[in-house]
């Protein structure tokens, strides 16, 4: 908001009319001057743990990101979103002279949202393509290239200081490496609320991803379903600072567990259960 200055005159009654006059006018070219929403917008984020769906995608180590989303008055949108990630290189070690190399997560998305309901209460449709840059994967019948497409239906909701999303995404292809999972789906709910103190507010999520498919695993009759579907939740709490920049703390966990074997069926390259239990802190700026 700009700050107006009016010129001083030395009669009172002219002062005073001419005062009036002039803050409707100046008024009225404020209101003409302000900016537009612009329907582009982009993000950047550094985080200790890239977590997805509650499994870290980075081997419990930091993780840059960053994206770009443009909105058309139409309620059609599309977008871009990136990270820094190693759970593909850590889960196809090196063999001979050829290393597996993929550094970055890249989602393209685009879809419709529009307040069919009402007003606050946004329906969304959309298609998501997740793609991983790569060099010398090798696919097994246990195995399938890790790009991704999945369709999405979403419905935000508001009441007062409550928001939030329920939402449910289903894949086209095989889901994340994962032979013979196209099906799989994952179901959502996401509940934020804006205690109205500093600029706080308090962040819950629940998930489940079932992963569809026969492959077996260590043991002949289990299958991915058994071994990796699972449940994710996240508790937290948000401090937006203005200007774009805000901070989030959250505590994430998921039920990930075991196998026959006795190793977990997410696993780091050291053995850890990469779902497991952590704290998240990052920091995002969007602009």
């Amino acid at each position: 908001m700009k700050t107006l200055h009016k010129t001083a005159i030395s009669a009172a009654a002219v002062a005073l009319l001419s005062g009036l006059a002039c803050s409707s006018v100046f008024a009225a070219e404020e209101a003409a001057e302000a900016p537009e929403a612009s329907p582009l917008t982009a993000n950047v984020t550094v985080v200790n743990d890239y977590r997805y769906r509650g499994i870290s995608q980075t081997n419990f180590k930091p993780a840059i990101q960053g994206g770009f989303d443009y909105a058309h008055e139409s309620g059609l949108y599309i977008g871009n979103w990136n990270s820094s990630i190693s759970w593909i290189s850590d889960s196809f070690p090196a063999t001979g002279n050829t290393r597996v190399t993929a550094p970055v997560e890249m989602d393209f998305y685009g879809g419709i949202k529009k307040e069919l309901i009402g007003e606050g209460f946004a329906s969304d449709l959309g298609v998501l393509q997740y793609y991983y840059p790569s060099s010398g994967i090798n696919v097994s019948g246990t195995t399938a290239n890790p790009n991704t497409t999945e369709i999405y239906a979403a419905q935000n909701f508001t009441f007062g200081p409550v928001t939030g999303f329920a939402k449910f995404s289903y894949s086209l292809s095989p889901l994340f490496g994962y032979a013979n999972s196209s099906g799989s789906y994952y179901p959502d709910l996401t509940v934020n609320y804006d205690t109205g103190v500093w600029g706080l507010a308090l962040n819950a999520h629940v998930g489940y991803q079932y992963v569809a498919g026969n492959v077996q695993s260590s043991s002949p009759n289990q299958t991915n379903s058994s071994l990796y579907t699972y449940t994710d939740w996240k508790l937290g709490v948000t401090k937006d600072f203005g200007g774009g920049l805000s901070l989030a703390a959250a505590y994430i966990g998921t039920n990930a567990g075991k196998n026959s074997a006795g190793t977990y069926n997410y696993a780091s390259p050291t053995g850890k259960n990469l779902g497991g239990s952590t704290g998240i802190v990052s920091l995002t700026k969007t602009f």
